[in-house]
């Protein structure tokens, strides 16, 4: 079967929610920013600005399917970076000073405020919205001699001229280094990353209502443009927690694993489909967004043994695992033979959290490690999805206490 395009789920990640005509309005307002999708595996970067691509030196070809990894450097704060992925992990906001690289390889300082956009529907979270503003460097009150050199402008490899003001730590090159040594005191003005990141960049308050006028504006925008098409948005919860389909930082766990599975929830009505692969829907044809929140029993057709089918709803109801061969059918009414194993998931209580389901077309040959056998391939699928469950309830509790 053909494999479904990375695109296709980014392209349908905002026209499906939002239509296909607030890209170019999103493009007409006056910030910097980016849309990211925890839901498709590798949380990528699903929109970028026109101003941000501007700041970057990037075209939206080069960001658009990125992580927004790829704009931090070798001096990027892993503090910050960590702060943020848990941010994301626990579906909140976020603002930090972060140093990121243009294209070109020079760095700049950047005020990031990252912010969750949720279904007003079932109160899960379908983006993270990026707000980016550049920072203004003040110049560091440390004696005449410092000040002098901060305005010294300084050559880099690719011939791009910048302050070492502009830089706020260590980013200088080396005719200006050799300028800097000359100073008796270097080492104590430029090696504490923490001193450097609340002085030689400190926000300024204009720097935070450029960032509070462009999360209002994205914002209405996306609110507006998801009345279009019926899939209201909100900056909110709108429903409580446990009304989410997966949390983001299962979604992004979960997207690490590469073969074809779903995870079903046996606490809601008719056991919903609340995660399913990458490689799943290219197995079956269909989108994510046809697919999550529905029953298993749709991949059925007419030639299914309803005796299966009867199996796995009493595997779900005793909570035990089975394994079944069964008749399924793909969105183009093709049909496969699936060899299905189920079995359940518990999180870091022990309770039964969810039913993992691992799917394996038997009409396909080629598989990867074609030296395992299909049952030993399948557990090893089960594992890495109590592994991602468990560490993901592991991080909810530490995050709560």
């Amino acid at each position: 079967m053909e494999q479904q395009p990375m695109g296709t789920s980014i392209e349908q990640s905002i026209n499906n929610r939002y239509s296909i005509w607030v890209r170019e309005a999103l493009d007409e307002l006056p910030h910097s920013f980016t849309i990211t999708d925890p839901l498709i595996s590798g949380h990528p970067i699903v929109f970028a600005s026109r101003e941000f691509l501007k700041m970057s030196g990037y075209s939206r070809e080069e960001v658009i399917g990125k992580n927004g990894r790829m704009f931090q450097g070798s001096r990027t704060n892993r503090r910050s970076v960590m702060e943020i992925r848990d941010a994301i992990r626990e579906e909140r906001s976020i603002q930090v000073s972060l140093l990121n690289y243009h294209k070109n390889g020079t760095p700049f300082w950047i005020l990031f405020h990252m912010f969750p956009i949720f279904s007003k529907e079932d109160g899960r979270v379908i983006h993270f919205v990026g707000v980016q503003v550049p920072i203004t460097p003040k110049p560091r009150r440390s004696g005449s001699e410092f000040s002098r050199i901060e305005m010294n402008l300084c050559e880099n490899g690719s011939g791009f001229r910048d302050t070492v003001l502009g830089f706020c730590r260590r980013e200088v090159c080396s005719d200006t280094v050799a300028e800097l040594g000359r100073i008796s005191n270097l080492d104590q003005v430029l090696t504490d990353d923490t001193e450097l990141h609340h002085t030689a960049c400190k926000v300024s308050d204009l720097e935070k209502r450029r960032v509070n006028t462009a999360i209002s504006n994205i914002v209405s925008m996306l609110t507006h443009y998801s009345e279009s098409t019926g899939r209201l948005v909100s900056d909110k919860r709108c429903c409580p927690s446990n009304m989410s389909l997966v949390g983001a930082s299962l979604n992004i766990s979960l997207g690490r694993i590469k073969q074809s599975f779903v995870l079903t929830d046996p606490h809601k009505s008719d056991f919903p489909i609340v995660y399913a692969s990458d490689a799943f829907l290219e197995l079956i044809g269909y989108g994510r967004h046809e697919v999550l929140g529905r029953n298993c029993r749709f991949l059925s057709g007419k030639e299914t043994d309803v005796s299966t089918d009867l199996q796995i709803t009493n595997s779900i109801q005793t909570g035990k695992a089975c394994t079944v061969c069964i008749l399924n059918y793909r969105k183009d009414g093709s049909p496969f033979w699936n060899f299905l194993h189920m079995s359940p998931i518990r999180n870091a209580s022990g309770k039964i959290a969810y039913f993992v389901e691992v799917q394996m077309d038997l009409n396909c040959g080629s598989h990867e490690n074609k030296n395992l056998r299909p049952e030993i391939r399948q557990l090893s699928v089960v594992g890495a999805v109590k592994v991602a469950v468990r560490s993901s309830g592991m991080i909810a509790t530490t995050s709560d206490s």
